[in-house]
């Protein structure tokens, strides 16, 4: 029996899906808590359209019911740690722009920050479950964010948070699906949900 079919390794599977979906819904929670409090804070309306931003990934998936179990781990992966490099950033300009002064969105995107690291971190131990590699990050130091005016970082800001909360949406969906199937089936994954 192949290591990733031994019930040890299906319970951990189970327990990790389980966890993940856990950890995505709170992490909803808070990221739309967290926009509450990011659009009052910068003064924004709240039904603002924001066009897509540049460097954030878009939750919405192609053909999502055809892709591997593997894929969508990938996908969430790759997702989260584009968002950690983000929320960093957002971090970073909120503090340049507010200090310390500000007692309630720092702290509160200094959360999620942690939440989606953790996050990004459950997403490598599944893959690792899954006998996958975990990809490498692309690379160590995040590529300097491009000069916006103020406005433009609300903005971005206000994009980034969006786009994490239906992320958190979107993982909690595959890792549903990944957890009706056994560690080791994710290659399979997608063509017997297409069926």
């Amino acid at each position: 029996m192949a290591a990733a079919d031994t019930p040890s390794a299906s319970l951990r599977h189970h327990d990790l899906c389980s966890r993940g979906i856990r950890l995505a819904r709170k992490m909803r929670s808070d990221v739309t808590d967290l926009l509450d409090i990011y659009v009052e804070r910068q003064g924004l309306d709240a039904s603002i359209s924001v066009a897509a931003v540049e460097g954030v990934p878009a939750a919405a998936a192609e053909r999502w019911a055809e892709q591997t179990g593997t894929q969508r781990l990938l996908d969430n992966l790759a997702a989260y740690r584009a968002f950690r490099v983000l929320l960093a950033q957002m971090l970073e300009e909120q503090r340049e722009q507010l200090g310390d002064a500000d007692s309630e969105l720092g702290p509160a995107l200094a959360a999620v920050l942690l939440q989606v690291s953790a996050f990004a971190y459950h997403l490598e131990e599944l893959l690792e479950l899954e006998s996958r590699r975990v990809p490498a990050e692309e690379g160590s130091e995040p590529p300097a964010p491009p000069r916006l005016s103020l406005f433009e970082q609300k903005l971005r800001g206000l994009g980034v948070l969006r786009e994490l909360a239906q992320w958190a949406v979107r993982s909690v969906r595959d890792l549903r699906q990944l957890a009706k199937h056994g560690p080791g089936s994710s290659a399979a994954l997608g063509l017997a949900e297409s069926q």
